[in-house]
């Protein structure tokens, strides 16, 4: 699925239990590096079963009440859907597929097993199956290296990097593939360099690390016992090829791969942790109006290429994420399979950012619907008729109606706020749409006009689990012109503004509602809505 352009580390499997302490500040501290929503709990603790026992014995750890409680043990079962022995029962969301299989794969299991392993915590489960050693350790603190098929994630222990020639390059490097050359890259270990090449298939800025790990060389002494190093990074490291920054769609394709990464090395039980080192792998220093999303991954600052340029760094332990435009990766190129939605992915991906940066759902006074109307200010694409169409559903009793517009002025945490406590979000083609993956369940996203491209944000939706809509009747959307690239002397859809029939519109508004409106999830929440008005609080 793509538009049309117009931890933490394996350090360990064991699991390093806490000391005792007596203060309860610290003691409640000490669990800091775990800071997951309730509902993933279940699924962390059954990962780090000792740590669960652990955390049940000790008052001061502030899970206790949680693994206590009845909604957590009616879920002790759950797993997230990759790890040995997770039935689909057990698994943290399942997927569904109500659309008709035949025509795509031969079965309704086969329909749903394809996207699970397409767009889901399937995904995950075979990019850890398809991991081999491609540096072989041959003593307890060697170096290491492991990579899944391609090269798409890697991760290594004590590997050493050198980017002296860094410092003579006056170029800005971004998307470049000779940012390392033969030799400047190795570790201490038994390189098995004819299972390295076999993956060198997808060489590609942004597909593959083939354009750095070809270059991968045996080193004949330990590079940081060896003091070979300029620089030691001590914190877990995440290495990070990262799309266009400033669009929201493209950004958060890194994210989300970032978020999928965490769970392909999930060996330790500080694997959400955020005391880590994001390294960009490009020389611009890292500006974006989504940049609040990396505290979701890392307390410190980023470092891009400029900070090491000069200098031999050496990283004890180092991830490659999942990168942005891998073929058939997650998202921009994720080839969803007729007739299925709602990855668990997605879902656990969207409630893990916002329970990060502290996004909730808002106490409502009423039952009215929240309707968000996304105004663009932007050269094309505008509505022309914008304010009659809000002037409609505004006089609608039943509607809350808010017009935003996402720009720089409105810091990106609170875009959140509001897109969270959204039932129908409306909008017109464009990176702002990517806001559906923090809509809740319930949601419709409207997209009023597609501008020709109608899977981007059909499909995006369709992997996020909310329901989608937009503009049904072509007669009665009228464009400003016929719209030219400005690049390209052709006829193009997005290159226009646009003016929409205000009956038409009010029509698809209420479809809308009457889709949130009859949603058992919107149903859950209303009732959940009033029991906490009179005082009941459930633990997950």
């Amino acid at each position: 699925m793509r538009c049309v352009r117009g931890a933490t580390l394996a350090i360990s499997a064991t699991i390093v239990l806490l000391a005792h302490c007596t203060r309860d500040a610290a003691c409640s501290n000490r669990y800091e590096y775990i800071n997951l929503p309730k509902a993933h709990l279940p699924m962390y603790f059954r990962r780090f079963p000792a740590l669960e026992k652990q955390c049940a014995a000790d008052e001061n750890c502030p899970y206790r009440a949680v693994i206590a409680s009845q909604s957590y043990q009616n879920r002790k079962k759950g797993c997230w859907g990759y790890e040995d022995g997770c039935t689909e029962r057990d698994r943290y969301s399942n997927h569904s597929c109500p659309g008709s299989h035949h025509g795509y794969v031969k079965s309704k299991q086969t329909q749903l097993d394809t996207f699970f392993s397409q767009a889901d915590f399937g995904f995950v489960r075979d990019q850890i199956r398809e991991t081999r050693i491609m540096c072989e350790p041959q003593f307890p603190h060697d170096s290491s290296l492991e990579c899944s098929k391609y090269l798409r994630f890697c991760r290594g222990r004590n590997l050493m990097l050198n980017f002296t020639d860094l410092a003579s390059r006056p170029e800005p490097l971004r998307y470049k593939m000779d940012v390392l050359g033969p030799g400047q890259i190795g570790g201490h270990c038994r390189l098995h360099g004819e299972r390295l090449r076999d993956e060198l298939q997808h060489i590609s800025p942004l597909q593959s690390w083939g354009p750095e790990l070809r270059f991968f060389q045996r080193l004949e002494r330990p590079p940081i016992e060896d003091e070979r190093c300029d620089v030691v990074i001590e914190k877990p490291a995440f290495i990070m090829k990262i799309d266009a920054a400033i669009n929201m769609y493209h950004h958060f394709c890194d994210f989300l791969n970032l978020y999928a990464s965490l769970h392909v090395n999930l060996s330790h039980v500080a694997g959400f942790g955020t005391d880590t080192q994001v390294l960009v792998w490009e020389s611009y220093t890292y500006h974006s109006p989504f940049a609040d999303t990396f505290k979701v991954f890392t307390k410190n600052p980023i470092a891009d290429l400029k900070t090491y340029a000069g200098k031999v760094v050496c990283f004890r332990n180092v991830v490659m994420p999942l990168l942005p435009r891998m073929i058939f990766g997650l998202y921009y190129n994720t080839p969803i399979i007729y007739g299925c939605e709602n990855s668990g992915l997605f879902h656990a991906f969207s409630e893990h950012v916002l329970h990060r940066l502290k996004v909730r759902m808002t106490t409502r006074a009423d039952d009215r619907l929240r309707i968000t109307f996304l105004s663009r200010q932007t050269r094309y694409r505008r509505i022309l008729n914008e304010d009659d169409l809000i002037e409609r559903i505004a006089s609608n009793p039943s509607y809350a109606v808010q017009r935003v517009s996402y720009g720089h002025d409105v810091p990106f945490v609170e875009q959140l706020r509001i897109t969270r406590n959204s039932d129908i979000f409306i909008g017109m083609h464009g990176a702002g749409l990517t806001h559906l993956l923090f809509l809740p369940k319930w949601a419709t996203l409207f997209e009023l006009y597609h501008c020709e491209d109608p899977n981007c944000y059909r499909d995006l939706a369709r992997l996020r689990g909310v329901h989608y809509l937009t503009w049904e009747r072509d007669h009665l959307v009228h464009p400003e012109g016929e719209g030219k690239h400005p690049e390209r002397d052709e006829r193009h859809a997005k290159f226009t503004n646009y003016a929409f029939d205000v009956d038409e519109f009010e029509r698809l508004v209420a479809k809308a509602a009457d889709q949130v409106r009859t949603h058992q999830e919107y149903e859950k929440f209303l009732t959940r809505g009033k029991a906490q008005r009179q005082g009941r609080k459930d633990e997950l």
